[in-house]
């Protein structure tokens, strides 16, 4: 699909006369719609559930700019390809971001946000940092340390040897063959990653927005995520207005993945209450 542009990969499942729902998938450069299809897919029964590859993800193109406001206009654009009116904006880890800064600069569009593992500030990126150089599951290379949330990558293949060196710190239970999987099947992009945490990251910082945010707000975290701790989505569940956190305690960055059943009862409840679908 050409949105903005750029030539988008999008696949939509269920009703279309359904109420829509858009998920942005994180790790820009390295993530995927795979995965938003895989955690939202199942919804397909009461949304009509939208996913993508951003641009310069995936297998969508590689055009420039790679930035949140780019990001966020995609969204829009697809929505309104679409024909919806409001739709259930949702996002994890890095497409959190994005989810949160859609519902900002389109609030009258977000009949209800979901937010999965993710951060609206850098505050705590150090607390990653601390437990990849300590974590007893695996020895992550110094290199790779260094080059957490940094975008300093020179290559495909650099950006390649650092998912490998980092995939055992994301799952609570870890299962090397996962982890092998997930790299097999990973496209990668490392202008698109170099982009999003060398040059978007530094400055982001969404705190003083979100009380702006006034759609029903889900905000869903593992216990054991060494990425985005709970401390971080317990920060935007305390600015959001009436936000709802909800802790997976047996799982890393992926509940929607580690927790199945689980996450999509707690979604499919909050899509009650919220009077969505």
């Amino acid at each position: 699909m050409k949105i903005n542009g750029a030539e988008l990969v999008v696949e939509a499942f269920g009703p279309e006369d359904a109420p829509a729902m858009i998920v942005h998938h994180g790790a820009p450069g390295l993530g995927s719609r795979s995965e938003p299809t895989r955690s939202f897919g199942p919804f397909a029964d009461r949304m009509r559930v939208i996913v993508f590859d951003a641009r310069g993800s995936g297998e969508s193109s590689d055009d420039e700019p790679f930035t949140h406001e780019q990001w966020v206009a995609d969204v829009d654009a697809i929505r309104e390809h679409f024909g919806y009116d409001r739709i259930v904006m949702a996002g994890g880890s890095y497409g959190g971001f994005i989810a949160m800064e859609y519902a900002i600069a389109h609030p009258d569009r977000v009949s209800a946000l979901i937010l999965r593992d993710t951060a609206a500030d850098t505050a705590h990126d150090h607390l990653a940092v601390d437990r990849a150089r300590t974590t007893d599951r695996t020895v992550i290379p110094q290199w790779a340390i260094d080059r957490i949330g940094t975008g300093r990558f020179t290559s495909d293949d650099e950006l390649r040897d650092y998912w490998r060196a980092i995939l055992p710190l994301y799952d609570h239970r870890h299962d090397p063959a996962k982890d092998a999987a997930r790299l097999a099947a990973t496209r990668f992009h490392y202008r698109t990653h170099n982009a999003a945490f060398g040059q978007n990251m530094p400055g982001y910082d969404l705190k003083p927005k979100l009380p702006g945010i006034t759609c029903p707000t889900l905000v869903t975290v593992g216990r054991h995520d060494w990425r985005t701790p709970v401390e971080a989505s317990q920060v935007i569940a305390d600015l959001i207005p009436d936000a709802r956190l909800v802790v997976f305690e047996h799982s890393g960055h992926s509940p929607q993945l580690e927790e199945t059943e689980r996450f999509q009862r707690v979604v499919r409840d909050f899509l009650d209450e919220a009077g969505v679908g």
